[in-house]
């Protein structure tokens, strides 16, 4: 079993040293890095096998130069003989480092602006190493014309590991179930945990009722990456020793219930040694008189008293769960009537709302929920073109010019709040005057030719709405505007991209804007069914984890 501690993983802190020599004032200085400390599971191991832990060094470059020179890294493993076996992981060997005579040695022939990877080294504890054992690893570099900062970390036998049980939750629900989310977590290591957190994340759909003065509560509206947009995450401080061998229960309810919008959510709960949990910003703590608590359930071996390192298996302080809640979301398209004369450029909004009362969301593939197909009557020709929507042939087949296209084709990004809509603004000219010119605005699933209802939407009737240029029976006349100069080219002066905020509903010029966060289903809101249309997991999977860590954690 191989483990991977990333830079700032398990001891959570970057060890960086002083530089040996002083630099130059003409020369650039580079920090090294990497993990304060790591624990090693003793030899040999829950599998009767070495388990192995990856140990990443890094390089940072804080300008903005690419520094074109040879650069050479060295490790010396002897202060590890006894304690620990080192080998370099299977990806790095072969890639410019080596390893003899109890020597890693890398090169490079450029350091690029930013954080790139020196070496992973797998690192078991030798078959005679002792639980408490440790030796310090160092790695040093050196090049012509540079200096660089020694990394250093601490590498021990031994160390806490928590283990969190999954709780058996209701996977199907519908708008308004509550259910408690019971923590359960031992200590299987070999060195007590001085303080826990416990964090429980939900997604914009499921809220999490209880309040306590030792929790502190924040929400992600942050953009980013489509998996960490919007999740409510909760931070809980129990003080106390958790002693090896000890198997612990949090006192008092922590209820999840679904809102009215919910509709396929996704929760996360996970256990970190206090100052090892993910930070999180825009923090507030109630002042309610409660405080949570964990309480011992089991007996332990003897405690013992040891430095800090992280977790010997951080993979299991955490778990994930799939929540269906049986809903619908109704996309209801808004079409236009215009009116203009030959040569006279008019403005027009179309796009779609959702009547929901479901928010969508597909934070797994980061898909788009929806597409805007837009049919363009004749005789007028389109000279704006807003971002997120692109030209298309009249078969819907691809088309390298944006303007002038007979239809487009706009997407909203992967999240629709319960009461958003979505408006892409065009201009067009009016080439010809056709009395009544038909057109349209269809809302729905993306497909190779345009667009099909979505299996969550109940009315799929209101998905179409017309678009007319001077209609026979009049309506709508918008001011036209006079096209001076050349053809305007496309610009982003609308998007189309859903994004996050702390609103419940909002409007725009090629963006809505609501509460959003958390997982949505291409399918039946009845069951628990690949989200996103990437991937299908089982009620309590595992992939939440898998992504959170891909995506650096969480703000």
């Amino acid at each position: 079993m191989r483990k991977r501690i990333s830079l700032l993983a398990a001891g959570g802190l970057v060890a960086l040293g002083l530089a040996t020599t002083p630099a130059h004032a003409a020369d650039p200085v580079f920090t090294l890095a990497g993990p304060a400390g790591i624990g090693l599971r003793p030899h040999p191991g829950q599998s009767g096998e070495p388990q192995k832990t990856s140990l990443a060094f890094r390089i940072v470059n804080d300008s903005a130069e690419t520094f074109d020179r040879q650069s050479t890294f060295t490790i010396d493993l002897a202060p590890l003989k006894g304690i620990a076996d080192v080998t370099l992981a299977k990806e790095q060997q072969g890639a410019n480092c080596t390893l003899a005579a109890a020597t890693v040695t890398c090169r490079r022939w450029a350091l690029w602006s930013g954080e790139t990877t020196v070496v992973d080294l797998d690192v078991s504890a030798a078959k005679d190493g002792k639980v408490g054992q440790s030796a310090d690893l160092t790695v040093t570099g050196r090049a012509e014309g540079a200096t660089f900062q020694t990394a250093t970390t601490k590498v021990r036998v031994g160390g806490p590991d928590l283990v969190l049980d999954r709780a058996a939750l209701k996977a199907e629900l519908k708008p308004g179930d509550k259910q408690n989310l019971p923590i359960v977590f031992a200590n299987e290591g070999t060195d007590p945990v001085d303080g826990v957190v416990l964090e429980v994340r939900t997604t914009h759909g499921i809220n999490l009722l209880e309040q306590y003065d030792n929790c502190s509560y924040s929400e992600d509206t942050g953009a980013g990456q489509p998996w960490n947009t919007g999740w409510s995450t909760v931070q809980c401080l129990l003080e106390g020793e958790y002693e090896p061998g000890a198997v612990y229960g949090v006192d008092g309810p922590l209820t999840l219930k679904a809102a009215p919008h919910a509709f396929i959510d996704g929760l996360t709960y996970a256990v970190y040694a206090a100052g090892d949990q993910p930070k999180s910003a825009n923090k507030r703590t109630p002042a309610g008189g409660k405080k949570l608590a964990a309480g011992k359930q089991a007996g332990k071996a003897s405690a013992q008293s040891a430095p800090r390192t992280g977790d010997l298996d951080p993979w299991d302080n955490i778990r994930e769960f799939d929540l269906a809640t049986k809903n619908t979301a109704d996309l209801v398209a808004t079409g236009a009537s215009l009116k203009g004369k030959a040569g006279e450029t008019v403005r027009a909004d179309f796009g779609f709302r959702n009547n929901g009362p479901a928010w969508v969301a597909y934070l797994r593939s980061g898909e788009d929920v929806a597409r805007t197909d837009i049919v363009i009557p004749a005789g007028a020709k389109v000279t704006r073109v807003p971002a997120g929507c692109q030209g298309v042939n009249a078969d819907g087949s691809h088309r390298e010019q944006a303007l002038g296209a007979p239809r487009y084709f706009c997407s909203t990004g992967h999240v629709v709040g319960e009461t958003q809509t979505f408006s892409y603004p065009f201009e067009l000219k009016i080439e010809t005057v056709v009395a009544d010119a038909k057109g349209s605005v269809t809302v729905g699933q993306w497909t190779p030719e345009g667009t099909t209802g979505h299996r969550w939407d109940p009315t799929p009737a209101n998905n179409k709405a017309a678009f007319v240029i001077n209609a026979k029976d009049g309506g709508p006349a918008p001011t036209p505007t006079t096209s001076a100069g050349p053809t305007p080219t496309p610009t982003a002066s609308a998007t189309a991209t859903a994004t996050a905020s702390a609103s419940a509903s909002a409007t725009g010029t090629g963006t809505g804007t609501t509460a959003n966060g958390g997982l949505a289903s291409t399918g039946s809101s009845a069951a628990a069914i690949a989200l996103g249309g990437a991937v299908a997991v089982a009620a309590g999977g595992g992939l939440f984890l898998a992504f959170r860590r891909k995506a650096g954690g969480h703000a």
